[in-house]
């Protein structure tokens, strides 16, 4: 038996104390084809520790060899010695033939840290020199589409796809598909997810192209394929999201509820369901039942917005006014700063008769609704009752230059100047 096999079957028994005195033996050889051979067997099996005191003892006799330092950085990575493994990495110059290669890992380490424009600075000097190299334009490829540069990103996978069907185990189809749906080039996407589709329908597939679909107006197609993707995957989440979205946008609205109902049964925690439940109890005329959705949406989130503002509409709407003042001082939205809630509230204040309560709401209220015309003219008739008919001038001039067709509005300007004349 070789020696390399006979230290492969050491690591596959896993006996430590071997390993060490195997990694003691090989140091003291100068057999160097044989110490990088080793080196590189005990990294591939993912003991890096042991690699690296090979590549260490194969670094202090060739100390200039560009190749060396690349993979001993490899092994500090992943040994969270990155500092000493970006020095290696960057001590490897232009003139070393593998410049390239030091660039490719530059960009992978700088992109698993989230540098993102590091990496991708490094990987476009890296194609800028080798532009010809899939494996190169592919990684290019990839970091122009995680830095949401999608037009460059679909060229690359484009000329890429013209020579090859996959690099590295993925589909440059999925690519193209992924690309043209970020960049909200849904028609240009769907042609891809349908080739895809043709080939091997996964769940994911089907849920890219039914996003695609959806988006550009052919919700009926995304419904059909989100009811095979359910099919395949009950427990595939946000397909129910879009789904219920579809139907709803095609004027399903039972079976929209009835979708998102069937998501919450699978994930009860999710708040954008319980919302949209919500919202479609709404449509169908269920409001104990919305309520029911929005109030357990702020339980999941006590400062989701959305759901903070329908359930309070809905509570003005019925006139629920403890319950809409309630809300609304539970969740504080005083701190909000959201105009219409504070509208709500002087609606509440005001139906309950608390009229100075009311006053400083609709005055908080004014502030982001000057341009609500139904607002105006609930401040201005408010206004007027309780006396204030100066303020309620100066309201219902906004609002006549807002709605010039508003008569009976215009009637009381009239009146008001001919007494004043």
């Amino acid at each position: 038996m070789g020696q390399l096999e006979e230290i492969e079957r050491h690591i596959l028994e896993g006996d430590a104390e071997v390993l060490s005195r195997a990694v003691d033996q090989l140091n003291a050889s100068t057999d160097f084809d044989m110490l990088y051979e080793a080196a590189g067997l005990f990294a591939g099996y993912g003991f890096m520790g042991e690699a690296d005191r090979l590549y260490e003892t194969l670094r202090l006799h060739l100390p200039d060899e560009a190749q060396l330092k690349i993979d001993r950085a490899g092994t500090l990575l992943e040994l969270d010695e990155e500092d000493e493994a970006l020095l290696l990495l960057t001590d490897v110059g232009p003139d070393d033939e593998e410049y390239v290669q030091a660039l490719l890992a530059l960009a992978d380490y700088y992109q698993m840290s989230g540098m993102a424009e590091s990496a991708l600075s490094k990987i476009k000097e890296a194609h800028e020199l080798n532009p010809y190299e899939p494996v190169i334009r592919f990684a290019y490829a990839e970091l122009l589409l995680d830095a949401g540069k999608y037009g460059e990103a679909a060229r690359l996978y484009l000329e890429l796809h013209e020579e090859a069907d996959e690099i590295g185990g993925i589909r440059i189809l999925s690519r193209l598909a992924e690309t043209y749906s970020a960049g909200a080039a849904y028609e240009e996407a769907i042609p891809y997810y349908e080739e895809l589709l043709e080939d091997n329908a996964t769940p994911d597939t089907l849920f890219g192209a039914a996003f695609a679909y959806y988006q550009s107006g052919q919700p009926e197609r995304a419904v059909t394929l989100l009811d095979n993707l359910l099919e395949m995957d009950p427990d595939y989440f946000s397909a129910y999201m879009l789904a219920g979205q579809s139907l709803s946008s095609i004027g399903e609205d039972q079976r929209a509820y009835d979708m998102f109902i069937n998501g919450i049964r699978r994930d009860e925690f999710d708040k954008e369901l319980q919302l949209s439940a919500g919202k479609s109890a709404l449509k169908l005329g269920l409001p104990d039942e919305a309520e029911t959705h929005l109030k357990e949406a702020l339980v999941l989130d006590p400062e989701y917005i959305e759901a903070l503002v329908t359930l309070a509409s809905l509570y003005n709407e019925r006139e629920q006014n403890d319950k809409l003042l309630d809300l609304l001082s539970y969740t504080k939205s005083d701190q909000l700063d959201i105009p219409l809630l504070d509208a709500f509230q002087a609606y509440a204040y005001e139906r309950e008769e608390q009229f100075d309560d009311a006053y400083v709401s609709y005055g908080k209220a004014y502030v982001g609704l000057k341009d609500d015309h139904e607002f105006l003219d609930s401040y201005a008739n408010f206004l007027l009752e309780e006396g204030k008919s100066s303020e309620a001038i100066e309201i219902v001039k906004e609002l006549v230059t807002l709605v010039p067709d508003e008569e009976n509005w215009r009637a009381f300007l009239e009146a008001q100047n001919d007494e004043e004349g």
